[in-house]
């Protein structure tokens, strides 16, 4: 262990309740010898547990049909949400609008993301009613078994499988952390199932005997894993591993434009591999807060203020990062129309 760990042992130890998932930068996380122990499985059954709490009183948000299918699935699935003429409105504004984009690229896929604070969302009202539906921000909220404000973004996949680059990392299956967690896309339009659907494992947002058992492996080898994504916590799962986990066959989203879509994405899920170049284009949605909370709401970013701004400041703190290091995940696009050709 480096001295500088040593020193900052205190913030590692305090790390361990919060959502602080990385094997590789916590040494305690991280540590073989705690793991064998049962530290990772011991805060994974925490906060299962603690989510489940909090989401027996998130209730009222969602009807009976949507909670027995997020306890089943871990997803909810809602075609034809809105009715056509609010469909196609939304699409103008979304067409036609240049909004202040940030794009990210991995491998042969850039994802595009497009905050939506309320300044963007004052002159958009089709858009702004749709982010502010409850459709889509209660399901994350119950999903997420979090009262809170999520981050929004209009989300842009372009995948061009025919280039020489890397594969997508996101086409293998991960889960994203330890804890419970969501995510939500409305897709704008139709998906074919040859374009890169969204793509889950039914049942893997719960903890089995099984699930538990793999988790703990893992934990004993990540922090060395030579994936940095596996070793920072979001663990891969090879497709060899699905029948010892007894999972099901994953379900592919190759839906019809007007579908929601809301995930616990700490099961099992990916983003299928593209069969052609593809263009997708959806409203995204992300809720994440410590799971060890024992109360579901008092957000701070819910207050006057902070409410709906999240995005812009994550993507503010992207442009300081590649000002100071001349280098970061997303990078400033321009204002532009949403499927214009990425530069990166």
């Amino acid at each position: 262990m480096r001295a500088a760990d040593v020193l900052k042992m205190p913030l590692y130890a305090a790390e361990l309740a919060t959502g602080a998932k990385s094997f590789r930068d916590n040494p305690l996380i991280g540590s073989r010898r705690l793991n064998e122990a049962g530290l990772h499985a011991k805060r994974i059954k925490l906060a299962e547990s603690m989510a489940d709490s909090r989401r027996r009183r998130l209730e009222h948000l969602l009807p009976e049909a949507d909670r027995a299918a997020y306890a089943k699935d871990g997803f909810i699935a809602t075609r034809n949400l809105l009715p056509e003429d609010e469909l196609a409105a939304l699409r103008k504004e979304v067409e036609t609008t240049r909004f202040d984009a940030w794009d990210m690229r991995q491998g042969n896929a850039v994802t595009r993301f497009v905050p939506l604070p309320p300044s963007v969302l004052a002159d958009l009202p089709h858009l702004k009613a749709f982010v502010w539906s409850k459709p889509f921000q209660n399901g994350l909220r119950y999903v997420g078994s979090t009262n809170g404000d999520p981050l929004v973004y209009l989300h842009i996949v372009m995948t061009n499988p025919d280039t020489k680059r890397k594969a997508d990392p996101q086409t293998a299956f991960h889960s994203d952390t330890f804890h419970q967690t969501a995510k939500s896309w409305f897709f704008l339009y139709d998906i074919d199932d040859a374009e890169g659907p969204f793509t889950y494992i039914p049942g893997s947002h719960r903890l089995t005997p099984e699930r538990l058992e793999w988790e703990r492996e893992q934990s004993l080898s990540a922090c060395g894993d030579k994936n940095t994504l596996h070793a920072r916590g979001s663990f891969r799962l090879a497709p060899e591993e699905l029948g010892r986990l007894k999972y099901p066959e994953p379900v592919r989203f190759a839906v019809p434009g007007n579908t929601l879509v809301v995930a616990d994405t700490h099961g099992f899920h990916a983003r299928a591999a593209s069969k052609r170049p593809s263009v997708r284009v959806g409203i995204y949605g992300s809720l994440r807060r410590n799971p060890f909370l024992p109360w579901a709401g008092f957000d701070p970013f819910d207050l006057p203020g902070l409410r709906g701004r999240q995005a812009r400041f994550y993507m503010a703190q992207k442009d300081l990062q590649f000002r100071l290091k001349g280098m970061a995940s997303h990078r400033y696009a321009g204002k532009i129309l949403v499927t214009e050709p990425s530069k990166f």
